[in-house]
């Protein structure tokens, strides 16, 4: 078992990629800490994995709120007295155009997507240099990090920022054998997939749209991410440090949208 003992607290547990890792996390051995501001989904996942004979207990946490970050971790160290792998997974998405974003908006999503993924980062690497632990904290963010959509700025900025947050603290304590990394996943199937259909005027002709857009031909699963956050989470991925990892069917390796026509075959000839 890849995580055999070892204390994983994992945000946003209570459905998609953040109940799939505690699920996958569980399953490879790892004494998991569920985390989600919603008892009613988040509670379950903790519940089932206890049944499945797992280990798991269910913390209620708004990370956005620094007194229930502050609880999510004594109540982890005052039960297992350790913290060894962080999953920043719990978010807000975001689409709006921008001269209709408010400033509410824009603080809503930097305090859960950025100020909570530093707070809980900052308790968890605390925890670990006084324990004097090595760990490995896997920040979820997304393919925006790398290329962007119009409507997103608030979204996109807090990505952005993860990733430089975790790019500056895995250098600063590499020595200290903890590492950081991000975890970008392309679109995935999860609420976001079905709030995207939801918005759609045509759901079959936006699923035609975002097919033909990801060279794999399909959105990724919760399960896929889950074994990616795995392995960062392993002592498999020692020398991964810093790193954007793009989980994605090739979608930000494609340069345009896939064109809607056929065309003839273009051979390079000399001029």
């Amino acid at each position: 078992m890849r995580l055999k003992d070892k204390v994983c607290v994992v945000t946003g547990c209570g459905a998609g990629i953040g109940k799939a890792i505690a699920k996958r996390f569980a399953e490879e051995g790892a004494i998991v800490v569920c985390s989600s501001r919603r008892e009613l989904t988040g509670k379950p996942v903790s519940e089932e994995i206890n049944r499945a004979s797992g280990e798991a207990i269910f913390v209620k946490c708004d990370i956005s709120i620094e007194k229930d970050v502050i609880n999510l971790f004594d109540t982890a160290m005052k039960k297992f007295g350790r913290i060894d792998v962080l999953v920043n997974n719990a978010g807000v998405n975001f689409d709006k155009p921008f001269l209709e974003t408010e400033v509410e908006d824009f603080d809503r999503v930097i305090n859960v997507d950025l100020r909570g993924t530093f707070l809980c980062t900052k308790r968890a690497i605390a925890e670990m240099v006084a324990g004097s632990r090595e760990g490995s904290i896997i920040n979820i963010t997304s393919v925006h990090t790398l290329q962007c959509m119009p409507g997103a700025a608030p979204y996109d900025a807090a990505k952005w920022g993860v990733v430089g947050m975790t790019k500056s603290l895995a250098v600063e304590f590499a020595a200290k054998g903890i590492r950081i990394n991000a975890l970008s996943p392309g679109l995935i199937a999860t609420q976001i997939w079905d709030d995207i259909l939801n918005a759609a005027p045509d759901k079959d002709s936006c699923i035609e749209y975002w097919n033909n857009n990801i060279p794999a031909g399909r959105p990724g699963t919760a399960l896929e991410v889950a074994n990616a956050a795995l392995f960062l989470a392993s002592d498999e991925s020692k020398y991964f440090n810093g790193s954007n990892v793009l989980i994605d069917g090739g979608m930000t390796s494609q340069l345009v949208s896939k064109p809607e026509f056929n065309s003839d075959a273009i051979e390079g000839t000399k001029r």
